[in-house]
């Protein structure tokens, strides 16, 4: 075999990898993060509304208890049915989702709660209703607000982390993704229509976008890998909530041990630093 070969070879079973990747996060039994919040907490009570336009049903938001700790819960909602899908904007928030969770979150401070959202969206979605209400305006409150809020905040990416609609749920003090989980600032098909002008490039974009959860880790844009089973949490939702669980009762008992100061310190400073390749001399 040529060298020539061997590469197109070795490049192809990349993209392949890749590609599986992408398959498994969009696994049609995949546990959506409502799956996971039933599995893991108790006395969930939900808050509806954002007390300026309407109750986005894409996201939900809620008081509950993990392991015997008050803490409030934030996740989308994607919907079983074909008609709960088109309700729930298959699961991509309106900007009064954002504003909803963003009153949830203040809620938590002021009854001193950790926040924990859970995230599975291709991003915020990108209607002519929602960017009249504001859409960016909402996404950008967010990452400021998260950026200084005075608890706890662990973000948990369980399927696909997409843009800006993950990421104004995502500034947290622990952003963990799950082990064939994505988080991009846009689908590969998306990318390929751009790059290649042609989706059919998918796999090619997969593969040289770096979005897969090592990918991302070794970027710096996630800080810890949560495993799944050994066939994916399609495979067992009751087994992927409980490793889950144990990986979030670790980090909400490291970042409880923290001082105010040093936690939002902590938190800003990671951020800052996400993305930096070289420092000038």
């Amino acid at each position: 075999m040529s060298e020539t070969t061997q590469g197109i070879a070795i490049e192809a079973r990349a993209v392949s990898a890749a590609w599986m990747k992408v398959e498994r996060a969009r696994h049609p039994k995949r546990p959506y993060p409502m799956d996971l919040i039933e599995r893991l907490f108790t006395d969930f009570s939900e808050i509806h509304g954002d007390r300026a336009f309407s109750d986005d049903e894409a996201v939900a938001c809620g008081m509950a208890r993990f392991r015997g700790v008050e803490v409030m819960v934030i996740g989308n909602r994607k919907g079983g049915t074909t008609k709960e899908k088109m309700r729930r904007n298959f699961g991509m928030p309106n900007p009064e989702g954002y504003r909803k969770a963003l009153r949830a979150m203040k809620f938590a401070e002021k009854f001193r709660r950790p926040v924990i959202t859970f995230i599975d969206l291709p991003g915020a979605f990108p209607g002519l209703g929602a960017e009249e209400r504001g859409q960016a305006e909402a996404i950008a409150r967010n990452l400021i607000e998260m950026a200084r809020l005075l608890v706890p905040t662990i973000a948990i990416i369980s399927g696909e982390g997409g843009s800006g609609g993950a990421l104004a749920l995502a500034v947290a003090d622990r952003v963990l993704i799950l082990e064939n989980a994505l988080y991009f600032v846009i689908t590969p098909e998306a990318c390929a229509a751009i790059m290649w002008r042609d989706a059919a490039h998918k796999e090619r974009a997969a593969e040289a976008m770096r979005i897969t959860a090592q990918e991302v880790l070794e970027l710096g844009c996630v800080d810890a890998i949560i495993p799944e089973p050994p066939e994916g949490a399609h495979e067992d939702h009751e087994a992927a909530a409980a490793l889950l669980g144990d990986h979030l009762q670790k980090h909400l008992a490291e970042l409880n041990a923290l001082s105010i100061d040093a936690m939002i310190a902590q938190r800003q400073r990671k951020f800052r630093e996400i993305a930096r390749f070289y420092n000038e001399l």
